[in-house]
């Protein structure tokens, strides 16, 4: 299995507009997978409890943040997300001399959520991370399928501040702050000399393998990345064409910047196929801490056929129920094993209108055309409202408090006319 999948993006200033940071980010994945959007509220939790990831079960924090998550719908974790704290993390799959077939463990898309569950900056999200990841390990299928499909993680960490790069192999790994600009991360290694924090027996264990001679300067993407690169040939072209993208926009990255990377599709980065881009995001971060992050999910595959539609962090957000999957609890395939024996339909409301649409639009030009048209009107609508929240800050909370899911009946309601 080729590495075919994601990209993720930040951008932060002097390269931004309005003094603010732009994550983004497109989830690639198997292209019958459904992605849902979901919201946890904040929670508390007594000693001793503990919490089912994915494969495992690990010890559970005394309090979690609020966070809304776009998650492939058969797993705990999450390709992408935030937090109440304006962390925003999302994954890639990485290959390298370390092999990744190692048993269950937790996967990489477990450590973003509980990343975003439990640090209230970027450089704690990689904290937490990196704990959990050498006291637990990386491992399990990442598909939901019977033939195994495992990677290691590289992760894109950002906050009103900062953002962090974080790559791993095993449970070594390394992280790099970047404090300006932007950076994009395409399924390989880029962390090369600079490093503000690593595991402490990263360089010994490379130079115990015979892949660092301990004296010439330590690279670790040479180190630790193939020694041949045709494995990953496609991400290297995906990421360079991603560096082009943002140094076009360079001192003017806006939302609507990032969302037109993510759709696309000359470079690669909005993918089609058997690996398909099957859900988009795009935060807001404004670096003053008295204005709200705006964070725009589209729930649904191919961003170019989709509408971004804003969450904000305010109290009383309800379930996100046109967003979410249906649950099957301990019946569900992936808790027996052996695993993955049939594939329950887990189909949203959402993502059932839209793949009605996408195949409207993909026989008549002409229907579909009208159809885009009105999902961008509704999508540019939306974006207005929110920069006035992104300037100015937020009047009456009680009013975001269905924010994302009134956008997702509205862009319902865009698919019924047609």
């Amino acid at each position: 299995m080729y590495p075919y999948s994601c990209d993720t993006f930040v951008a932060l200033p002097p390269s931004t507009e309005r003094q603010r940071i732009i994550f983004g980010k497109n989830s690639d994945r198997p292209c019958d997978e459904v992605q849902e959007v979901v919201y946890f509220p904040a929670r508390n939790y007594g000693a001793g409890e503990k919490v089912e990831c994915t494969y495992i079960e690990i010890e559970q924090v005394a309090h979690t943040y609020a966070v809304v998550l776009s998650k492939p719908a058969w797993l705990w974790g999450a390709e992408m997300g935030a937090n109440e704290h304006q962390v925003c993390i999302g994954n890639e799959a990485v290959w390298g001399r370390e092999s990744a077939d190692d048993d269950e463990a937790l996967l990489g898309m477990d450590l973003v959520r509980i990343g975003l569950e439990r640090a209230d900056t970027a450089e704690k999200a990689v904290d937490v991370i990196t704990e959990l990841l050498e006291k637990y390990g990386q491992g399990g299928s990442c598909m939901e399928d019977e033939c195994s499909f495992t990677y290691h993680n590289s992760f894109l960490i950002s906050d009103r501040k900062e953002a962090w790069l974080l790559e791993t192999s095993g449970k070594h790994w390394a992280a790099e702050r970047v404090e300006g600009g932007y950076r994009n991360i395409s399924n390989q290694y880029g962390i090369t000399t600079k490093m503000d924090k690593e595991h402490p027996k990263m360089r010994d264990y490379a130079r115990s393998q015979g892949w660092w001679d301990g004296e010439t300067q330590f690279n670790f993407a040479t180190v630790y990345s193939f020694t041949t690169t045709a494995r990953i040939e496609a991400s290297g072209s995906r990421y360079c064409e991603g560096k082009k993208l943002l140094e076009k926009s360079n001192g003017h990255i806006t939302a609507e910047t990032m969302m037109d990377i993510l759709r696309d599709k000359d470079s690669g980065i909005n993918m089609e196929g058997m690996f398909m881009t099957t859900g988009s995001m795009v935060s807001v971060i404004p670096t003053d801490p008295a204005l709200p992050g705006v964070h725009y999910f589209t729930a649904t595959p191919d961003p170019e056929r989709s509408v971004f539609k804003p969450f904000v962090f305010v109290k009383n957000i309800n379930e996100l129920k046109e967003t979410s999957s249906p649950s099957y609890g301990p019946d569900d395939p992936v808790k027996k094993k052996p695993r993955f024996q049939s594939k329950p339909d887990r189909k949203h409301e959402l993502f059932v209108k839209h793949e009605l649409v996408a195949a409207i639009t993909e026989s008549y030009k002409d229907r579909g055309k009208k159809i885009t048209e009105s999902m961008r009107q509704l999508e540019k609508e939306k974006m207005t409202q929110m920069e006035e929240i992104l300037s100015h800050g937020i009047e009456e909370p009680d009013f975001l408090a269905n924010l994302f899911s009134s956008s997702v009946r509205e862009e319902m309601a865009v698919y019924g006319k047609s």
